[in-house]
């Protein structure tokens, strides 16, 4: 699952040229000096978006909070696999995710 879950990953940030993809055995995306995305070892994938945006990502997806090592990663939610199939959709919230990253105070 982890290695299949990578593969569209690169595929989906292709679709996304502001930024690039990050890490080899934890693969991310970042911007402004935060994460906005990341692929755990589960190869489960996450992406970081406003509260707001979440809530209704959540409910849209009957989706849940992501993890990674076990602790819950603030703001992000667990994309599910079903998304995968569509990765037009999908980079819409990824693109979300690094415009979230750009509000926040540069670290």
């Amino acid at each position: 699952m982890w290695e299949e879950n990578l593969k569209l990953i690169d595929q989906l940030v292709e679709l996304c040229p502001r930024f690039e993809r990050k890490g080899k055995t934890m693969p991310y995306t970042s911007a402004n000096g935060y994460m906005f995305s990341l692929l755990n070892k589960a190869g489960e994938f996450g992406i970081r978006l406003p509260k707001e945006r979440g809530t209704e990502f959540k409910e849209k997806y009957n989706s849940t909070i992501f993890k990674s090592h076990g602790a819950v990663i603030k703001d992000y939610v667990l994309i599910p696999d079903s998304l995968f199939q569509d990765l037009d959709q999908l980079a819409i919230y990824l693109n979300e995710g690094y415009d979230f990253v750009m509000t926040l105070k540069p670290k």
